[in-house]
């Protein structure tokens, strides 16, 4: 016999199955190969269109080419600045990692790949400069998760030649933001398939979901971009928002490796899965620093927002709480950094202002907005205008080590490494921490 405590947790599982079997039944998927698809007017959302132009406005000041927001698979916002157009290409910089991650999970189900196989099983022997014992000792997981070990502070950390790829530390006892060896995995497809990455990847997931677009060697002579249309990042949100199932069609037939791969994949990133970014966590880390941020990676953002994020604020975001696939692609909103937070979480204090029934954010007491962080030269600072206003930077210890006028570049080369926080004399700042890189 079932006790009350039992039957109330039946029927708690009953509801929740029950609503997330509603919102499978009510997403949208536009049709392979037409270029039309269904749309829900904003007003259906409670969205204000005085509030869309200022979050357009916003886009068109921070650099962007084109802006998707899709709500259950629909299309809400579609806008595209100047000369950009739904036809334009663009670059999806290292948002394309989620593309890399999802195609390995692909591999595996189909028995191409084991991730907790030796790289070198995929590779050969001296795919780096390490000795045989420290070479064996990386995996693919390792590459998936950033943890190789390898040295990400070579003079060119895209190389991808054995004498760029030098041992640090022991594999799984380091996270990196490293880019050399996220790019072997393109190799370790190509060579667990026998066939070319690109191949494979437009037979299983390109084609599949409709999206167009080409791998290309971007950026470096190491680096493989990928290339395509909004629309065509869109639709992959949206294959993620449904967790690999598009449509009818299961793309990503394991069914655990969507939650592995947006979930902490290892203990020292909080905030990284298998290449893609995780908000709603109690710390992240950053490219070029080992310093660990408290705190959730974008405080505005939905908790569980997951994000393919690339360099010159490329961003793929899924919010599968809120039916929400957010596309931005672009030039850089403020700085050409790897791994962008201030835009997105500007982005998405915008976002949650559009239904009309909440405030509207007040620009004069927003939190500092500080960027690069991590800096090692010069740091940027200003407030959500550019009214003007002071700041002071404090270190560890509480002591003002600059003060400006803002707009204000700050110039830190002299400062020693470590963790700052810029407070403006906006009111309720309550400050923003900053990493002085080394």
């Amino acid at each position: 016999m079932r006790s009350n405590g039992m039957r109330s947790r039946f029927t708690a599982l009953l509801i929740l199955s029950t609503g997330l079997l509603a919102r499978a039944q009510d997403l949208y998927f536009p049709p392979n190969g037409s270029s039309t698809w269904e749309t829900l007017d904003p007003a259906g959302l409670g969205w204000c269109p005085d509030r869309i132009d200022s979050l357009l406005s916003f886009l068109d000041e921070r650099n962007t080419k084109a802006f998707i927001v899709l709500k259950d698979g629909r299309l809400v916002l579609e806008h595209y600045f100047g000369t950009f157009t739904q036809d334009s290409l663009w670059y999806w910089a290292s948002a394309g990692k989620t593309l890399t991650a999802t195609l390995a999970g692909i591999a595996q189900y189909e028995g191409y790949l084991d991730i907790d196989q030796p790289t070198s099983t995929y590779l050969g022997n001296g795919w780096t400069s390490c000795t045989p014992a420290q070479e064996a000792a990386i995996t693919v997981r390792h590459q998936l998760t950033m943890t190789t070990g390898l040295d990400d502070a070579v003079p060119d950390d895209d190389c991808t030649l054995p004498p760029c790829l030098q041992y640090l530390a022991e594999p799984g006892t380091r996270w990196a933001y490293h880019n050399a060896p996220y790019t072997l995995l393109d190799d370790v497809i190509a060579n667990a398939t026998g066939g070319t990455f690109s191949a494979y990847f437009n037979s299983r997931l390109r084609n599949a979901v409709g999206m167009d677009g080409f791998w290309f060697p971007g950026g470096s002579p190491y680096n493989n971009v990928y290339i395509s249309r909004a629309r065509s990042m869109a639709r992959f949100g949206l294959l993620m928002l449904n967790r690999g199932v598009w449509g009818a069609d299961t793309i990503l037939q394991d069914t655990s490796w969507y939650s592995t791969m947006t979930t902490p994949s290892q203990g020292i990133n909080a905030s990284y899965g298998y290449l893609w970014w995780l908000n709603g966590q109690s710390s992240y880390m950053l490219p070029e620093t080992q310093f660990v941020f408290p705190g959730m990676m974008l405080p505005s953002a939905p908790p569980d927002l997951v994000s393919g994020v690339g360099k010159n604020d490329q961003l793929v975001s899924v919010s599968p709480a809120r039916g929400l696939v957010v596309v931005r692609m672009g030039n850089p909103a403020y700085d050409g950094f790897s791994v962008p937070t201030t835009f997105a979480n500007e982005l998405w204090t915008l976002i949650n202002a559009l239904e009309c029934g909440l405030a509207v954010p007040d620009a004069s007491v927003s939190r500092a907005q500080a960027w690069p962080n991590p800096c090692s030269d010069l740091l940027h600072v200003r407030t959500a205008t550019t009214s003007a206003g002071s700041m002071v930077l404090e270190d560890a210890t509480g002591r003002i080590v600059r003060r400006a006028t803002l707009p204000a570049a700050v110039d830190m080369r002299d400062l020693p490494a470590g963790m700052y926080r810029v407070r403006t004399s906006a009111p309720g700042d309550p400050g923003t921490t900053i990493m002085k890189a080394p």
